[in-house]
């Protein structure tokens, strides 16, 4: 019996159904199906769609074979598969934050760590603490908190790992406030945003303050969003699903309309993503808002009587143009230096100053890897078990499987203690924040490195901040 067979064989007795009943043998129960089928049926209406089902052939998606689809309903699927290619936005700019490849710079075939011979790892690490004299290796402690956030850190309620994302907002908001960077006037752009957590409190932080906007950065599609909880507000909230990579700020219609000076953030930007919004906000976005800025106003013609009053006009508007900062800050939790991309990264300018280049980059981001693993063997390290509640997506983004191949071969095993190789990951990792420090610096912004949480709290607590350097 064909119904029989899909539901996994019928009895070896032989024994049929009951007469009247339902055809369906239920491999569970190990007997028939009792149901009355319709009259001049066979099976009962769920079985009878079970079987219906069953002989349907089912085939892999052409826009995405990762998944599947009924054959007969496979053109209904095109229409609105997740995977089919919809309409750009406005602000998607392709590859507008990618960086410039060379690809003369960069070898075709790069040797993994574990199969470097020990003297060219001797030489790699000589190489980084010559390149890492004279820099700030002691980190300031900046661990703050904020009012916004005292009642959930009170609240029994919360465990510990909620507990830990909160002490976490509570220093970011505190670091903001610290710059003055919690303000009206202002959009707030969230790199990464994820659920929208650390937009979530800013907005709780300024729930007294006008005209403030919200722009959550996240390419993927994300489940229990906070943004809802904001919808009565005054606060506006705005989704931009895109890479950033691809993202144009200038173009966005809300900053188009308003001219607000952005102040971007992120907690946990992973890898390479902190570099494309870094580029987004200084290259993209406030570099065409200074363009604008500098272009000429139109001439108008004045009488005698109206001189006066234009005069001081146009001094006002004057002073307003040059008060006026397009990125008013930045503040981002660092993570996943292992994740750093060569052709993304802001900092090859200062990499070249100290005479490395993208061969050391490409050994010194796997071995920053150092700094929260050791190399114990096989280590399963999830960086997200702190941040999941707020980016739920990008779980396998952080997800990181550490073997002898991540962190280095059999030769260093006896050349450096487990102490020695967590200090040369947090130099690689100091390294490369320090490029995104002179970057940042070379245009005109005051950057700094600190940690704001406990090493208990999260290995990764390294916080980038710029604010635009005051002229006088």
């Amino acid at each position: 019996m064909a119904a029989q067979e899909a539901a996994g064989g019928g009895l070896s007795s032989g024994v049929g159904p009951l007469p009247g009943r339902c055809a369906f043998f239920v491999q569970r129960k190990r007997r028939f199906c009792k149901m009355v089928p319709a009259p001049g049926r066979r099976f009962c209406g769920e079985h009878g769609q079970q079987e219906k089902e069953n002989d349907r052939k089912r085939i892999p998606c052409p826009l995405d074979p990762k998944h599947t689809v009924y054959e007969d309903q496979l053109q209904r699927h095109l229409k609105k598969c997740n995977s089919r290619e919809k309409l750009k936005p406005v602000y998607f700019v392709q590859d507008i934050n990618a960086g410039v490849k060379d690809v003369a710079e960069i070898p075709a075939n790069q040797v993994i760590l574990s199969s470097l011979p020990k003297e060219e790892l001797e030489n790699l690490i000589i190489k980084l603490k010559k390149a890492s004299h004279g820099l700030e290796l002691d980190l300031k402690e900046q661990v703050l908190s904020h009012q916004a956030l005292q009642e959930a850190l009170n609240d029994p309620k919360n465990g510990d790992s909620a507990f830990k994302h909160l002490k976490q907002q509570a220093s970011i908001l505190g670091n903001m406030e610290k710059l003055h960077l919690l303000g009206p006037g202002r959009c707030f752009v969230e790199f990464g945003a994820g659920r929208g957590k650390l937009s979530h409190w800013v907005d709780i932080a300024l729930q007294d303050v006008e005209n403030i906007q919200f722009l959550l950065v996240e390419r993927a599609t994300t489940r229990f969003k906070v943004d809802g909880k904001h919808k009565k507000r005054d606060s506006i909230f705005e989704r931009l699903q895109v890479d950033i990579q691809h993202l144009c700020l200038n173009k966005v219609p809300i900053l188009e309309k308003k001219k607000l000076p952005v102040v971007g953030i992120g907690k946990h930007l992973c890898g390479a993503a902190t570099d494309l919004a870094l580029r987004c906000l200084v290259e993209s976005y406030a570099a065409c808002c200074n363009e604008a800025n500098e272009e000429p106003a139109p001439k108008r013609t004045k009488n005698k009587a109206e001189g006066a009053s234009y005069s001081s006009n146009d001094d006002d508007n004057e002073r307003n143009k040059e008060d006026f900062k397009p990125v008013a800050g930045i503040v981002i939790a660092l993570c996943c230096h292992h994740k750093c991309d060569w052709t993304h990264y802001v900092g090859r300018e200062f990499f070249r100053s100290v005479g490395l280049g993208p061969v050391e980059f490409h050994y010194f981001q796997r071995m920053s890897s150092w700094a929260t693993c050791g190399m114990r063997g096989t280590i399963t390290k999830d960086s997200t078990d702190e941040e999941s509640e707020d980016d739920t997506n990008s779980t396998e983004e952080h997800k990181q499987t550490y073997s002898k191949t991540e962190t280095g071969s059999d030769a260093l095993q006896g050349l450096l203690t487990i102490e020695e190789r967590k200090k040369i990951g947090s130099l690689c990792k100091l390294l490369i924040d320090h490029g995104r420090i002179r970057y940042l610096q070379h245009r005109g912004y005051k950057a700094a490195l600190q940690y704001y949480t406990e090493s208990s709290v999260s290995l990764e607590n390294v916080l980038l901040t710029a604010v635009p350097e005051t002229t006088t």
